[in-house]
């Protein structure tokens, strides 16, 4: 008598788990996947990898040709019309600006002209006020398809929701190509699919804002995104006082109430723009927001306490790997 086989069933259980490190993004980042054999990963990984770079070519800053350096470039002076992918961008900015009250804006990446954090220097009150006069989504003139600014100081910048934009179309990309289980780590910020070999889930640490190479928790993950924002990847310190590169638009200066803010989401791009927003806010505004967009997040406040919020009802940030 022959045995029927579910060989989907079969494939999984003969799957390993591959693991891919790559540098993009100006980051070191990571791609795992199971898969029935190193080749099979392989070609997954390098597909995935091509469109990480797309991403990043399309729309770096650094290079001179990609669509946001033209928008910076032409929108000063001329209506520029983007495409359905660059506009759903534009989109999302927008409805992240309104959400934060201002706070989240594409237009304040012209701080960097002040804020150098390879430096201990701390610019001067009319500096600040200087360059926050080109920030503001006021000054966009965004009516679908067509972008310009009102300013010719005025740039706008996808530094906050680009990565997270580039983990979320990976994590889309292997999955309709058949990959059964995985992740993508794009510089600390992730989401995973599936379920590994033998294992019940992902289990995903938690960088310490303050204790290098330590936890502060872990989160377990089989189908979300988890995405971290805080003061401790860009910063210098001048007289025990921390600065670091999450700015107040208003201000022109960093934020200093939160040491880190981490969010579970279904897709990385929510999870990484509001744990920014979060950061921006502060503590107890920042945690009514989480709390008010149904988010389950692991909050560090500038004393290094944790404040969990488990909207989901159940305890997702969990404790073993603590140092």
């Amino acid at each position: 008598m022959l045995r029927l086989i579910n060989l989907d069933l079969y494939l999984y259980r003969m799957s390993q788990i591959f693991s891919f490190s790559f540098n993009a993004l100006g980051s070191v980042n990571q791609i795992s996947l199971c898969a029935p054999s190193h080749a099979l990963a392989e070609h997954a990984y390098l597909t995935a990898l091509e469109e990480v770079q797309r991403i990043e070519a399309k729309y770096s800053r650094y290079q001179e040709h990609s669509v946001l350096s033209i928008i910076n470039r032409q929108a000063k002076t001329t209506k520029v019309k983007v495409d359905a992918e660059t506009a759903q961008l534009l989109n999302y900015a927008a409805a992240c600006h309104t959400q934060s009250a201002g706070l989240f804006d594409i237009t304040s990446g012209v701080l960097r002209s002040i804020w150098n954090f390879s430096e201990a220097r701390i610019p001067a009150l009319e500096e600040c006020e200087q360059v926050c006069q080109a920030i503001g989504w006021q000054h966009v003139v965004w009516k679908e398809p067509y972008i310009q600014f009102t300013r010719a100081d005025t740039e706008i910048d996808f530094g906050g929701i680009g990565k997270e934009y580039a983990v979320d179309r990976v994590a889309d990309l292997l999955q309709k190509q058949g990959s059964s289980a995985g992740f993508v780590n794009l510089g600390g910020d992730l989401r995973a699919w599936g379920k590994p070999p033998n294992r019940d889930c992902w289990y995903f640490g938690i960088r310490h804002p303050r204790k290098e190479g330590a936890i502060i928790g872990s989160v377990p993950i089989t189908q979300a995104a988890l995405a971290t924002s805080g003061d401790y990847q860009r910063y210098f310190e001048v007289e025990g006082k921390r600065y670091c590169h999450i700015l107040n638009p208003f201000t022109g200066m960093p934020v200093s109430e939160l040491q880190s803010v981490s969010v579970i989401a279904p897709v990385c791009t929510l999870a990484g723009s509001c744990s920014t927003i979060a950061m921006l806010f502060g503590l107890e505004r920042g945690v009514a927001f989480l709390r008010e967009m149904g988010l389950d997040a692991l909050v560090v406040d500038r004393l290094g306490q944790r404040h969990l919020i488990n909207s989901s009802k159940k305890s997702l940030f969990v404790d073993p790997f603590v140092d």
